[in-house]
């Protein structure tokens, strides 16, 4: 279950509206606020400027070192009719917390869903953006034409940025959904029981072939680095033996999620009117 098509897909229609929104003087502008040197950090940063500027979008990074400087720069920002949407890069300064600098974030700049208020709203079944990531698993399952009404999807993995919304937005497709963590005991007993497995706890390998019964389809949202600089994911690649369809690592969730998160700022561009 590659992304890469679907990907294309997506990002051939940003580019279309990026486009017309910019003919008509309003070019879709995404703006990265960041305050740390992480090498995987700066890496994505990188990814998403290009994605951007290859779809038409202008992307701003704004760099500082504290608490209170991401804060004047959030406001600052959320302020600025010219920006469209909002991206604040993790990890944060120690002491800070990505909780309340998330609420500076307007919701409908807010294109990764990261705000507490745009988690509640999606929660809630009310206009805000998903969480990309989580996003992506939905946009995938479709893709590949796969039902969910009905079907019983595991997720393992509680983060508000994947595990928790993605739970939400397979419930609102009408699946019947279990929510597995680091505390779950005997984790293979419940993934077993899934038609849709969706592995996103951060641990790569986690999930085996044992973990999976035969006919299930497996979303891996992992990207965990490997010694070799490269990516692995949560799930065992010997699961294909059992599964009947598993997404890669790389080359699955990944870029469909950076596509999705560029039509969000697309899409606020064109909200705002």
């Amino acid at each position: 279950m590659s992304g890469r098509e679907l990907a294309k897909e997506v990002r051939a229609a940003v580019a279309a509206r990026a486009a017309e929104l910019t003919k008509n003087g309003r070019q879709p502008r995404l703006a990265v606020v960041t305050a740390n040197d992480d090498g995987g950090s700066a890496a994505y940063i990188r990814s998403i400027s290009a994605a951007a500027a290859r779809e038409g979008i202008a992307c701003d990074v704004a760099r500082t070192t504290t608490a209170t400087g991401i804060t004047a720069t959030l406001t600052s920002l959320a302020d600025d009719p010219e920006v469209h949407g909002i991206i604040l890069q993790t990890p944060l300064p120690e002491g800070a917390s990505l909780a309340a600098l998330a609420t500076l974030i307007p919701v409908q700049k807010d294109v990764d869903g990261a705000s507490p208020e745009s988690i509640g709203r999606l929660v809630a079944g009310l206009p805000a953006f998903a969480p990309a990531t989580a996003e992506a698993v939905l946009a995938l399952l479709d893709h590949y034409g796969v039902e969910l009404r009905g079907r019983h999807a595991v997720v393992v993995g509680r983060s508000v940025v994947v595990g928790k919304p993605a739970a939400h937005l397979l419930l609102d497709r009408h699946a019947t959904v279990t929510i597995c963590h680091s505390r779950t005991p005997d984790l293979a007993a419940i993934t077993r029981q899934a038609d849709i497995l969706v592995a996103a706890a951060g641990r790569a390998g986690l999930i085996g072939p044992w973990h999976v019964s035969p006919g299930t389809t497996v979303i891996d949202v992992g990207t965990n680095a490997t010694p070799e600089g490269g990516l692995a994911g949560d799930v065992d690649p010997a699961v294909t033996g059992v599964a009947a369809a598993l997404t890669p690592v790389p080359g699955g969730v990944g870029p469909v999620t950076t596509a999705l998160l560029l039509r969000h700022v697309v899409e606020a561009a064109a909200i705002a009117g």
